[in-house]
């Protein structure tokens, strides 16, 4: 289940603490859900609001959560081939010098992150710079640079910005509508009070279930256009090369937003909760590319 958490971590957490303090300022400024253009502003902030902190802090939750070592001073001739292709390949896109990290981890992968594409974080693990060749993993940083030279971070920020916005506007109205049945009903007067906001926490998970296929979809169109961006960088049969390779890897351990810039992913039989596509629907279109 760690692929359907893609979002469901860090931005679903920030979302919750953002909806208990928008209930707040809906007392505090006396709105409330008969007021619809009132609540899609607050449902708006807040909810893009969740996505952009989830983004800020995407960095530093990535090197805290892989134990990422950014190289400073490359040390050695790993370090040093590392370094000097990902500035090769940064320039070649027109972006800024990502940080560049190495992660203590078994499996083959990649990842970037970070909010600006002149500031991001590329970093790989160990277990991927042991097992592939040199031109595969050059194929890899591509992808990653691709990624970043796409705006990917930014974009996938806003498509959940979207989906936030909704959930937490829907989760609302839905939860004042058996609120309000339930007061009409024992005839008394509506009051947004404890069961009301358990009600809405609950939508809250619920529809953002529901809405994951959504987000995930366009996480995949993404790795087809990093795909196709690393095999303008590097070639189209590096890129190859490098997915035969993780074909025969083992399920990647990466969490979380992680796992949505992550070059793979473990197969599944449904891919609606997939952040990336079957690996050979991405071999495929690298070969249509040719």
């Amino acid at each position: 289940m760690k692929r359907v958490a893609l979002f469901l971590l860090t931005n679903l957490a920030v979302m919750i603490v953002l909806s208990i303090t928008l209930s707040i300022l809906f007392k505090i400024f006396g709105v409330n859900s008969s007021s619809m253009g009132g609540l899609l502003l607050f449902a708006a902030v807040f909810g893009f609001g969740g996505s952009l902190i989830s983004l800020a802090m995407s960095k530093s939750m990535a090197k805290r959560a892989t134990g990422a070592m950014v190289i400073e001073r490359p040390n050695n001739s790993t370090e040093h081939w590392l370094y000097s292709t990902v500035q090769r390949q940064a320039k070649q896109a027109g972006i800024g010098m990502p940080e560049v990290a190495i992660y203590d981890s078994p499996e083959m992968n990649a990842f970037a992150t970070g909010m600006n594409r002149n500031s991001a974080l590329v970093a790989v693990s160990t277990g991927l710079l042991r097992n592939m060749r040199e031109e595969e993993v050059e194929a890899v940083l591509a992808h990653e640079i691709s990624h970043v030279a796409n705006g990917d971070m930014v974009t996938l920020t806003l498509v959940q910005g979207v989906v936030n916005t909704f959930v937490i506007f829907l989760a609302r109205i839905i939860a004042s509508a058996l609120n309000s049945n339930n007061s009409n009903s024992e005839g008394g007067q509506q009051s947004h009070g404890f069961g009301y906001m358990m009600t809405v926490m609950v939508l809250e998970m619920l529809f953002g279930w529901l809405a994951t296929p959504i987000v995930m979809w366009f996480s995949r169109q993404r790795e087809y256009r990093a795909d196709a961006g690393a095999a303008a960088l590097v070639g189209s049969s590096k890129m190859i090369a490098a997915l035969e390779r993780l074909k025969h890897n083992h399920e990647s351990r990466l969490d979380g937003t992680l796992m949505a810039f992550g070059i793979a992913n473990r197969p599944a039989k449904s891919e609606l909760f997939l952040s990336h596509p079957p690996l050979e629907k991405r071999i495929a279109a690298l070969r249509a590319l040719v």
